[in-house]
């Protein structure tokens, strides 16, 4: 008996079995809330689907050829790609810039490390409430601020034009989640070898070239999964969007998120919704094929 309890092939399936009991319910937990609806929003696609009723008709490929077709959709995606662009770029500038300071030997170090999580953990509902308060063309503090230090002479109608729609919702998208490219940055700095900082000063290295000699090249492998995971959650923006303007005025700000949201409940059109979901995936499939790529070099 005792021979057979330890032949190594028993062992194994045994500890395969208990692999696949412990898996199961993440398997279960994944189909349900990924699987199933990814394979809904490909079957509707091939069809036309009145969304009130969830009944139409099979159209088979017809909604993709809108798709290609249709201007909304390229429009949609060229400003989904001006504000994934714009307010990555500025979370980046910004994150790796208050990273290393909150990195020196500051004595309110530990107070900010606390606050500048604060966006990041805020609610969006609540944070674009204030935003909208600061943006206001008649009492809004960003206006009243601006006149009396002379920057403009009559408030701006920050939300309601272009391009001032889109500067500011690229300003409230970065300041939202750039506490999180602070975070992953300053957890990378604080394993930089200190050696390498006094290598560089004997070298005669001031603080700008160390920064690029030896800071830089250490966050490089960081910075590209930041990037690329912040690149996917900014590309299917919806809340903060959908709140702060709702796509206005007209459809400047309409990203593809809010032109599915508008088809599949404002024009009922659920079908050409679901395609429209599946070519917003596509897209960001290539961001993440990227991220699986680096993340597998990585390890």
């Amino acid at each position: 008996m005792t021979a057979i309890a330890t032949d190594p092939p028993m062992l194994e399936r045994r500890y395969a079995r208990l692999g696949v009991v412990l898996i199961a319910p993440t398997i279960l937990v994944f189909s349900l809330v990924i699987v199933y609806p990814l394979l809904a929003a490909i079957y509707l696609s091939l069809f036309s689907i009145y969304t009130p009723t969830l009944q139409g008709e099979f159209v088979g490929l017809d909604n993709y050829a809108k798709l290609l077709t249709q201007k909304a959709f390229w429009s949609s995606l060229g400003t989904t790609l001006i504000w994934t662009v714009g307010t990555l770029s500025l979370q980046i500038l910004a994150g790796v810039g208050l990273a290393l300071l909150l990195h020196q030997n500051i004595w309110f170090r530990s107070l900010a490390r606390s606050l500048v999580l604060f966006p990041y953990f805020l609610s969006t509902v609540v944070a674009v409430l204030v935003w909208r308060w600061l943006f206001n063309d008649l009492y809004g503090a960003l206006n009243h601020g601006l006149m009396q230090l002379g920057v403009i002479d009559m408030p701006l109608d920050w939300l309601g034009s272009m391009p001032n729609a889109m500067i500011g919702v690229i300003l409230v998208g970065a300041w939202k989640y750039f506490p999180f490219v602070v975070i992953a940055v300053l957890a990378r700095l604080q394993t930089i070898p200190e050696h390498l900082y006094e290598a560089a000063r004997i070298d005669g290295a001031g603080p700008v070239s160390r920064f690029f000699d030896v800071t830089l090249p250490q966050l490089r492998s960081v910075l590209t999964v930041i990037i690329l995971l912040r690149a996917i959650w900014d590309f299917k923006e919806f809340d903060l969007l959908y709140l702060l303007t709702g796509g206005g005025p007209v459809t400047s700000t309409q990203t593809l998120s809010l032109l599915v949201y508008q088809e599949a409940f404002g024009l009922n059109r659920m079908g050409q919704a679901a395609a429209y979901s599946v070519g917003m995936m596509l897209v960001m499939l290539v961001f993440m094929i990227l991220y699986i790529r680096r993340t597998g070099r990585e390890s």
